[in-house]
């Protein structure tokens, strides 16, 4: 793995235990929402209800996504811009972007 891009993507500081913990109970929730409508579309269930689930997991997953990028903003961007990397704001745009 040396010399991978992916594998120098990790974080310098550690997430805190209760951020972590939040995050994670986030996903797990998001987790449950995708068994449930997966349990509907077996069960054959109406469209629009199944339609208004994927709207909720939707909106749950864009809302973790929210947390992870406000966090990155404190820390990775505000570490990155202060050691004079400037690069930073044009991944952040584009991460941004990614989160539409």
């Amino acid at each position: 793995m040396e010399g991978c891009d992916y594998c120098k993507n990790y974080r310098e500081t550690p997430r805190g235990e209760e951020e972590l913990k939040t995050l994670v109970s986030r996903v797990n929730r998001v987790k449950g929402q995708m068994e449930g409508i997966k349990a509907m579309l077996e069960e054959n269930r109406y469209c629009g209800d199944i339609l208004i689930q994927i709207s909720a997991a939707e909106s749950a997953l864009r809302s973790i996504g929210y947390l992870v990028l406000e966090e990155h903003l404190a820390t990775c961007v505000t570490d990155k811009i202060k050691s004079g990397d400037k690069e930073i704001i044009k991944e952040t745009v584009e991460l941004v972007k990614k989160l539409k």
